[in-house]
């Protein structure tokens, strides 16, 4: 097993719309440039719009490589990046998902909808479990996600995130801390529960 302060892919999450904040779009091209030029492959959604397009438009511009996976139903809707280096047909979302968190050493969210949100959680959940122990980092650009910290505040409050059941959730106000912060959070990261299963992250 490599050693898991070797970030060598990082799935994104993020919207299949642009947002109303153009520095939205700014953080999600930066964050394809750093990419790129530190050798580390992206693994997103599959689409070429919105800041999915983005993100994946600019590692390709900048020289990086590209795992692009979308369901065959989503195809047109989110006009799947030609140019990637492999694009991969799932039939459902589902297995969208499974194969995202499989190729993947750490996860980030950049700002997004219910979509974004859902993959997000879903990797928090995973944590939360003990499936695995892989970094995810909030990409907090402009505080978007400012109201998902605070009912996570709330949560532990009200104690329905208990001792036991907690989780490790990075945030970064600027791109050029992301790639540094899951690196030191993945180098701290106990040996075991890196992979999922596959036969728990279908039932999961």
């Amino acid at each position: 097993m490599k050693g898991m302060n070797q970030i060598k892919t990082v799935c994104v999450y993020c919207g299949s719309g642009s947002g109303s904040n153009p520095r939205f779009v700014e953080a999600a091209v930066a964050l394809g440039k750093v990419f790129a030029q530190n050798h580390v492959r992206l693994v997103y959604g599959g689409g070429s719009v919105g800041l999915m397009g983005a993100v994946a438009k600019s590692v390709l511009d900048h020289g990086g490589s590209v795992t692009g996976i979308i369901p065959e139903f989503l195809r047109a809707k989110e006009n799947a990046m030609s140019g990637v280096q492999e694009m991969v047909i799932t039939p459902d979302m589902h297995e969208r998902k499974r194969l995202m968190f499989e190729r993947s050493d750490a996860f980030v969210a950049l700002p997004g909808g219910i979509g974004t949100l859902e993959e997000l959680v879903e990797q928090m959940t995973w944590q939360q479990l003990g499936r695995h122990n892989k970094p995810i980092l909030l990409a907090n650009i402009d505080n978007f996600w400012e109201p998902l910290l605070s009912l996570l505040s709330h949560m532990r409050v009200t104690e329905f995130i208990r001792p036991g059941l907690s989780i490790d959730i990075l945030k970064a106000e600027r791109v050029e801390d992301i790639l540094p912060r899951l690196r030191a959070a993945a180098a701290l990261a106990p040996a075991g529960t890196q992979e999922m299963a596959p036969e728990v992250a279908r039932r999961l």
